[in-house]
């Protein structure tokens, strides 16, 4: 069934996010989806709504939402920096769901995600503004977990044996 959507007024972007940014906080990260929507709607190059509606997704991971989409609002955010971070985030937040999902080989996939997330904090931390250290406290945060759960690990490469001819 289709509906004709409608649409907010500009002055009520800013409430609107408040509400979206609440409604993450009580775990209900499709409502904030869809609030972020409605803003970008009027207001594509928000960032606010484009950051929100990211970790929204992010907050979907292993239901609803896939790393993917959340890779395609991130093409729309501005700043080098910022990139650099919400990459991050997306990888972590993806490992993170892999984690809660009961795939034994799934393990190796989960290293490689956090893996990938500290590059992308390691990048964001090069280039970061004075004063956030925010990419630092996310790549500690992933190398605890590692350190947490030795079960993560690289997958190894399989070692094959030459075999001789006689």
């Amino acid at each position: 069934m289709e509906f004709e959507l409608k649409s907010l007024s500009r002055e009520a972007i800013p409430d609107a996010l408040a509400k979206a940014e609440r409604y993450r906080l009580i775990e209900e990260p499709s409502q904030a989806e869809s609030i972020c929507l409605d803003i970008l709607r009027i207001d594509p190059a928000n960032q606010a709504a484009l950051v929100t509606l990211l970790l929204s997704l992010t907050d979907q991971f292993g239901t609803e939402a896939t790393p993917g989409r959340a890779r395609e609002v991130l093409s729309h955010i501005q700043g080098e920096y910022e990139r650099a971070y919400y990459a991050g985030i997306i990888c972590e937040r993806s490992a993170r769901a892999r984690m809660r999902q009961p795939l034994p080989s799934g393990r190796f996939r989960v290293y490689e995600e956090f893996i990938d997330a500290m590059r992308w904090y390691e990048k964001a931390e090069a280039i970061r503004p004075a004063g956030n250290d925010d990419a630092i406290l996310r790549w500690n945060t992933c190398a605890r977990t590692l350190m947490r759960h030795t079960d993560l690990r690289p997958q190894r490469e399989e070692q094959l044996e030459p075999v001789l001819d006689d």
